[in-house]
This record gives structure tokens, C-alpha cells and sequence, in this order.
């Protein structure tokens, strides 16, 4: 877990099962970048744009849930001001992320799905990206920058939700 920036707006950024192995596993398809890496880019970016950044990664899918739903339903001074999510396999299979999201996206707070992968290029069962119902906004295929323009779209998002209140 880490935590850089200073600013009212805070973005967690969740990663799924498997993606720690970034880097090292099945390069031809995510590439050699590691997650480590992936989440500098993060922290830079988000100090760059005036929000902190706190990121997680999680191989258990009630972890990640409780994660989820920590983001606008956590005491006061846990929540945030957005969520980025990369579900990894749980995008395809899990109700319990997808419901998790719905609640979350349903209470104001934005939501983009990111994926390193263009997954709809990939076999059936990856095309259907279940979690992405809910979110309010999906982007994929672009390996890492994948990630840096779903964080970029939360934070407009947030800003724009704050502009609104």
C-alpha cells in the first residue's frame, strides 16, 4: 500500500488477482512493466494533478469488495474521491464486485474500470467484462496508459461531481 500526494481529492486505485505478477507473467500479452512501476506512474501523475493517490492489490475477492465499498461508505475519513479498478479475471465472474461498484457508482462517487489487455479481442470468456456494468467508464488495451487515463477520467470526474454539489 502507498500513499503520496496532499489534497482533499483521493483516488484509490485497486488491482486484482494475479496482477503483482506483472512483469514476469505472460509478458506477450501485459508486457514487461510491473505493477510497482505502474504504480509510480500513479503517484506521479496524481500529485501532477493535485489528488493522492493510494493504491492496493488484492488476490482475494472479498478483499476487494471491502475495498470497493470502503471508497463511499468507509467512515468520513477513509472514503474517496474516486475509484480505479483493474478486476483482473473477477471483472468476468464476480456479482460480489459487480454489486460492490453499482453501490458505489449509485452513491455519487465515480468509477473507471482499467484493463492492460484489449479484452475484447480475447477469448469468450474475457470478452464479457461483468464488473464494467456498473462502472462509469471502461478503458482497455492500452497496457499501462490503460491505467493513467482511468485515473486522469476519475479525477475530471470527481471534479466535476464537486462542481455540481
Amino acid at each position: 500500500m502507498a500513499d503520496h500526494g496532499s489534497s482533499s481529492l483521493r483516488v484509490l486505485v485497486l488491482h486484482g488477482p494475479n496482477l503483482n505478477l506483472l512483469g514476469e507473467r505472460d509478458q506477450a500479452l501485459y508486457g514487461t512493466v510491473t505493477l510497482a512501476e505502474i504504480e509510480e506512474r500513479l503517484h506521479r501523475l496524481g500529485v501532477d494533478k493535485g489528488a493522492a493517490i493510494e493504491s492496493r492489490q488484492s488476490n482475494s475477492e472479498g478483499e476487494l469488495v471491502s475495498w470497493v465499498q470502503e471508497v463511499a461508505f468507509g467512515a468520513p475519513e477513509q472514503r474517496f474521491s474516486g475509484l480505479v479498478i483493474n478486476p483482473g479475471a473477477y471483472s468476468h465472474t464476480s456479482l460480489a464486485l459487480l454489486d460492490a461498484v453499482a453501490a458505489v457508482v449509485e452513491h455519487g462517487t465515480p468509477v473507471v474500470e482499467a484493463h492492460l489487455s484489449r479484452v475484447h479481442a480475447r477469448d469468450s470468456e474475457r470478452r464479457r467484462l461483468l464488473t464494467a456494468r456498473a462502472a462509469s467508464g471502461v478503458i482497455s488495451g492500452l497496457g499501462p496508459i490503460s491505467y493513467e487515463l482511468a485515473l486522469d477520467a476519475v479525477i475530471l470526474l470527481a471534479r466535476q461531481r464537486n462542481l455540481e454539489r
